[in-house]
């Protein structure tokens, strides 16, 4: 049935099989289907959505050894996460580490289980380098908003909101500070590289409202939150995709997070730094959440923080709709 379903090019037809095939636990089957749909791209049918759809399934809710498979480079690309962060949401790492293959991509699976609360601090067996970060949250960071991935979608939750109250902007002058402002503004780039989003980044002299100000905003609304809270939204920003980009998933999003707070303490030349180091620099800047009285729909990032003993303040503002 999977030859001539794929020998026809019927869809809808491939999809209800992977219902099916998922149902009835029938793993080899969703591998041999996505191998079929993969080879019939070479002689131009356009079955990409299937493949990456067994693909995710697979990912999502086979057994360890067969959702280890598919997390490989290239597999999974129009799936509705990346699949080492859709695998890791319904496996522990114990279960999933013997059957992952050599390569990044198995460290940064690791990653996601550890921003799921798995210390894996003791395995030396995940290469370090993939992301300097550390391989269990430390008591600084915040309960990071995860995918939660089911058989048809995926939700990818913002982190609480918080009420905002009528700030006075002031003026600041804007010096160069190319290094933070980049480190910002990466935090959404894939919002602004692959979807139709925008985004702006500032550095003044001055406070945190002095920084708002300089991006051009004319009244705004904030609240002053702590480093674990402005962590969890950058990290959150920097995990997704946008309303049209490829999602990174969160262990990438904590890592950007990272590097935003040692840009922002001039540390970049120090990275890695050790982990009670970053979060001094996190308690230690002052943090805002902001908005200009627009309403907040589609993706969102609005973000000022200040160092007193500097005077300097930086503030960011992105945006992505559907």
């Amino acid at each position: 049935m999977i030859e001539r379903l794929v020998e026809e090019g019927d869809l809808d037809e491939l999809v209800r099989l992977i219902d099916r095939l998922c149902d009835e636990r029938e793993w080899g089957g969703l591998i041999e289907l996505r191998d079929r749909c993969r080879w019939a791209l070479e002689r131009g049918k356009q079955l990409w959505p299937a493949a990456s759809l067994a693909e995710y399934r697979v990912a999502l809710e086979a057994p360890a050894r067969w959702a280890a498979s598919v997390v490989a480079e290239g597999a999974g690309r129009f799936a509705l996460g990346p699949l080492p962060e859709v695998a890791a949401s319904t496996h522990r790492w114990a279960e999933l580490e013997p059957h992952l293959a050599e390569g990044p991509l198995r460290a940064i699976t690791a990653h996601e289980r550890v921003v799921r609360g798995e210390d894996l601090v003791a395995d030396a067996s995940i290469d370090p380098t993939v992301l300097e970060v550390p391989l269990a949250v430390c008591a600084w960071e915040p309960t990071y908003p995860l995918a939660e991935y089911q058989p048809d979608k995926a939700e990818f939750p913002m982190p609480p909101d918080v009420e905002l109250a009528p700030v006075t902007l002031h003026d600041g002058e804007i010096v160069d500070d190319r290094p933070t402002t980049d480190a910002l503004l990466a935090l959404t780039s894939r919002w602004t590289v692959e979807s139709d989003g925008r985004a702006d980044a500032v550095a003044v002299r001055g406070d945190a409202s002095s920084a708002i100000g300089a991006l051009g905003v004319r009244r705004a609304r904030a609240t002053e939150v702590d480093g674990a809270t402005a962590m969890a939204h950058m990290a959150w920003a920097a995990a997704s995709g946008g309303a049209h980009g490829r999602r990174r998933g969160m262990a990438s999003g904590r890592f950007d997070g990272w590097w935003a707070l040692v840009a922002l303490a001039g540390a970049q030349d120090e990275w890695p730094l050790p982990a009670d180091e970053v979060g001094e620099i996190a308690s230690s800047l002052r943090w805002w959440l902001w908005d200009a009285y627009e309403p907040k729909t589609g993706w969102w990032l609005r973000l000022a923080v200040d160092d007193p003993d500097e005077g300097l303040a930086w503030a960011v503002a992105a945006t992505d709709s559907a």
